[in-house]
C-alpha cells in the first residue's frame, strides 16, 4: 500500500510539472518565435511550387534536405501544424491558471491595506483639513467617481479607507490576447491540410504525380466536395468552364471536386509600355442547381467572388490553346520532302515525320509580344516590341528534348533583318540563337534556294567541276585527270561537310586528316576553295537575279546565310518552324479556395485588437484615501499605484492631489 501511494504520488509530481511547464511563458514564447521563424521561411520562399523548379534552384543536396524539413510547404507541414497544436495546449493552461486570480484582481478594491502600507508607497500624500470626515468622505468620493473612478468605503477602528480604481478591465486585455491565440491557431488548424494529412496516412486518398488528363485521374486522387478546408487552382480558357481544381501537393495534385462550375466567358488584361502586365479580369458565369439564373460577375485583383464559402480569386493568366499556322522550312539533308504547313494548338502533342527525323513536336506556349531591351546610340535604355513568339520542345523517341522559341516578325540586326529562335537542351541554360537572313522577298526563300543549291549534288559538282578546271588552268601546263578527279572530290566533300556541320566539322576535318606538314599550307587553302565555292554556289541559286554585278546586299546575306549555315549543327532542329498565323486564345487562371476556419481567425483577430487595445490603453491604476480623526480636524492619506507608464501616473497622481485638495478643503499641508 505505501509503495502504491509512493508510486502516486510521483506521477502526480510529474504530471504537476508537465502541467507547470506547458503552461510557462517562456516555452510560450519560444513556440511564437519558431512560429516567426516558419512564417519568414514560408514568405520568403516561394511555396507549393512544382518540384522540379526547386530541383533546379537549390540542386540535388539542398532540394532534398529542404524537401525532408518541409519547407517547401511549410504552412502544412507536420512540425508546424505540431507547433500550432502545443501553443494551443499552452496557451489554454496559462489563461486556466490565471484567469481566476485576474478576474480576482479586477474585483478586488483591495480594501485590507494597513496606513503604514499607505505612506510606504512610492506616490504618497498626506494633508490635514478643516472639516467633518463625514463631507471630508462624501466630497472624495464624489470627486473620485468623477474621474471614473469605482470606489469603496470600508471603516475599522478611527479610520476610514476609501479604495477606488480605475481601468480594472487591462486585465482583459491579458485574458483577450491569450485567449485570441488559441483561436487563432485553431483556426489556423481548421485551415490546413491536417485532413488531408490523416486520410494519406489510413490510404483513403493518394496523390497523383503522372501527368493525366483530368479525367483520367483515379478516384484515389479525387477529393469529393465537402467542407474541409483547400486552396487549389485552376486555368480555364475563353468560352470553357469548369467544376474542379487542382491541390498542389508536394510532388503531385488532387483534383478537388467544386458544388458549382465556373465558365470564363471574357477575359482582359492591360499591360504597361514595359510589357508587364498592369491589370487583368475576367468576366465569370457561375453554373448552380440552387439557382434560378447564372450567376455572372467580374472578379479582378484583389477583387475576389465569393459564394457559398467559396473564394474565386483572379490570380494568374496563361494561354488558353492558340491556334498556330505554322511553316515548315528544312534545314538538312533528311528534311527536304517535309511537311510545308502544320496547323496545332498550343499545349499540343504531336508526332512529326519529318524526312528521317521521327520527332513529337511539343508547343509550350505563346506570346502574343515580347518587350525586350533594344538598346541604341541615342537611347541606350531603349525597349522594342519584337512582336508574336512560341515557344516548343522537339522530343526524341529516346526522350531527349530540345526547347525552343522562335519569333514571328524580322529581327533587325546591324542593319538587315534576321529570323530569330532561341534553342536551349535545359531550363537551367539560358537561350542561343539561330539568326536567319530575310531575302529580298521578305522572307527565307531566298536563303532556302541556297540551301537547296548546296543539296544539289548535280549543281555542287557543276560548280566544283568548272572551279577545278579553272584552278588546275593556272597551276599546271597539261591536263591530269587524277589529280582533277581528286581537287573534284574534294571541293564536294567539303561542301557536304560544311552543310553537315559548319566550319567546325571542315576545320577538324583539316587538323585531324591532313599530314602536320602540309596544314599550314593547305588548310588556308582549304577554307579559301570552301568560301569561293559557297559564292559560287550562292549567285548560281539566284535565278532571274542579274549576277554579272555583285551588290554588298547579296555580299552581306551571302555571309549571314554562311554564318547560319555553319551553326546548325550547334541548333540541333531538322526544320525551323516558321509562325505564318495565330488565333489567340487567352486563359484565366482561378485559385479557389475554402476556409472553414477564416471566421474563427476573423474572431481571435478581433479579440486580439482588443486585447492589445485594453492592455496599452486602458491602464489599472489604484488610489486609496485614508481618513483619520485628528481633534478638530481629518488627516487624509492619499497613495497610488498603476501597472503601467510610471511617469505619466506620476503626473496624473499630483493632478489628483491637488484636485483633491482643492475639493475637500485644506489648512496645512506636510
Amino acid at each position: 500500500m505505501s509503495e502504491k501511494s509512493t508510486s502516486s504520488r510521483s506521477n502526480q509530481t510529474f504530471g504537476r510539472r508537465l502541467f507547470l511547464f506547458l503552461g510557462t511563458m517562456d516555452l510560450a514564447i519560444t513556440l511564437l518565435l519558431v512560429l516567426a521563424v516558419a512564417s519568414v521561411i514560408g514568405t520568403v520562399l516561394q511555396q507549393n511550387q512544382p518540384y522540379t523548379d526547386y530541383m533546379i534552384k537549390f540542386g540535388p543536396f539542398w532540394f532534398e534536405l529542404f524537401e525532408q524539413a518541409g519547407l517547401y510547404d511549410v504552412y502544412s507541414s507536420l512540425w508546424f501544424l505540431a507547433i500550432l497544436v502545443l501553443l494551443v495546449i499552452s496557451t489554454s493552461i496559462c489563461v486556466t491558471r490565471n484567469t481566476p486570480r485576474m478576474l480576482q484582481d479586477m474585483l478586488s478594491f483591495r480594501s485590507q491595506i494597513q496606513e503604514k502600507s499607505l505612506r510606504a508607497m512610492q506616490h504618497s500624500k498626506q494633508w490635514t483639513v478643516n472639516n467633518s470626515i463625514e463631507n471630508s468622505l462624501d466630497d472624495a468620493e464624489t470627486e473620485l467617481k468623477k474621474q471614473g473612478f469605482r470606489v469603496r468605503r470600508k471603516e475599522k477602528d478611527n479610520q476610514v479607507i476609501i479604495s477606488s480604481m480605475r481601468g480594472g478591465m487591462n486585465r482583459l486585455g491579458y485574458i483577450f490576447t491569450h485567449l485570441a491565440i488559441i483561436v487563432i491557431c485553431i483556426g489556423g488548424l481548421f485551415d490546413s491540410n491536417l485532413y488531408l494529412k490523416l486520410a494519406e496516412w489510413q490510404g483513403k486518398i493518394k496523390i497523383e504525380t503522372r501527368n493525366l488528363a483530368t479525367a483520367d485521374v483515379p478516384d484515389i486522387s479525387r477529393l469529393a466536395v465537402g467542407k474541409q478546408a483547400f486552396r487549389g487552382s485552376i486555368h480555364i480558357p475563353e468560352g470553357r468552364s469548369s467544376d474542379h481544381v487542382f491541390i498542389a501537393v508536394r510532388d503531385g495534385y488532387l483534383v478537388q471536386k467544386l458544388p458549382f462550375r465556373v465558365e470564363v466567358k471574357d477575359f482582359r488584361i492591360e499591360h504597361y509600355p514595359t510589357g508587364q502586365p498592369k491589370s487583368f479580369e475576367s468576366d465569370l458565369v457561375v453554373y448552380d442547381d440552387d439557382l434560378a439564373q447564372p450567376l455572372e460577375t467580374t472578379i479582378s485583383v484583389n477583387h475576389p467572388l465569393i459564394y457559398k464559402g467559396y473564394a474565386i480569386y483572379q490570380a494568374s493568366f496563361s494561354d488558353g490553346g492558340t491556334g498556330l499556322e505554322l511553316q515548315v522550312w528544312p534545314l538538312s539533308y533528311q528534311t527536304e520532302s517535309a511537311e510545308v504547313d502544320v496547323s496545332i494548338d498550343v499545349f499540343e502533342r504531336r508526332k512529326m515525320q519529318w524526312g528521317k527525323s521521327s520527332l513529337q513536336l511539343e508547343i509550350t506556349s505563346f506570346r502574343p509580344f515580347n518587350i525586350n531591351p533594344d538598346p541604341t546610340e541615342d537611347d541606350p535604355n531603349n525597349l522594342r516590341d519584337f512582336g508574336p513568339s512560341f515557344g516548343y520542345k522537339l522530343r526524341s523517341e529516346t526522350g531527349e528534348a530540345s526547347e525552343y522559341i522562335n519569333y514571328m516578325l524580322p529581327v533587325p540586326r546591324k542593319g538587315r533583318e534576321f529570323y530569330l529562335s532561341g534553342v536551349r537542351s535545359s531550363p537551367a541554360e539560358e537561350f542561343g540563337y539561330l539568326y536567319l537572313p530575310i531575302g529580298e522577298e521578305g522572307d527565307l526563300s531566298e536563303f532556302n534556294a541556297f540551301l537547296a543549291t548546296l543539296r544539289d549534288s548535280e549543281q555542287v559538282n557543276a560548280v566544283a567541276r568548272t572551279m577545278m578546271l579553272e584552278t588546275l588552268s593556272t597551276v599546271a601546263d597539261g591536263r591530269n585527270e587524277k589529280l582533277e578527279q581528286v581537287l573534284q572530290d574534294t571541293l564536294v566533300m567539303l561542301i557536304k561537310m560544311f552543310t553537315e556541320g559548319g566550319f567546325t566539322v571542315v576545320t577538324q576535318f583539316i587538323e585531324t586528316t591532313l599530314p602536320e606538314a602540309e596544314k599550314e599550307a593547305l588548310g588556308p587553302a582549304y577554307l579559301g576553295m570552301l568560301r569561293q565555292m559557297l559564292a559560287r554556289l550562292y549567285f548560281n541559286s539566284l535565278e532571274g537575279v542579274d549576277t554579272s554585278t555583285v551588290s554588298d546586299e547579296q555580299l552581306l546575306f551571302l555571309q549571314d546565310a554562311v554564318d547560319a549555315i555553319g551553326s546548325f549543327s550547334r541548333y540541333g532542329a531538322p526544320v525551323y518552324l516558321s509562325l505564318s498565323n495565330y488565333n489567340h486564345i487567352q486563359a484565366s487562371g482561378l485559385q479557389i479556395a475554402q476556409s472553414p476556419g477564416k471566421s474563427t481567425v476573423y474572431f481571435g483577430c478581433a479579440l486580439l485588437i482588443i486585447g492589445v487595445f485594453l492592455l496599452f490603453y486602458v491602464p489599472q491604476r489604484r488610489l486609496w484615501l485614508c481618513f483619520s480623526k485628528k481633534g478638530d480636524t481629518v488627516e487624509l492619506i492619499l497613495a497610488g499605484m498603476s501597472n503601467r507608464d510610471p511617469r505619466e501616473f506620476e503626473q496624473f497622481f499630483e493632478t489628483m492631489f491637488q484636485q483633491l485638495k482643492l475639493t475637500i478643503g485644506q489648512r496645512h499641508s506636510k
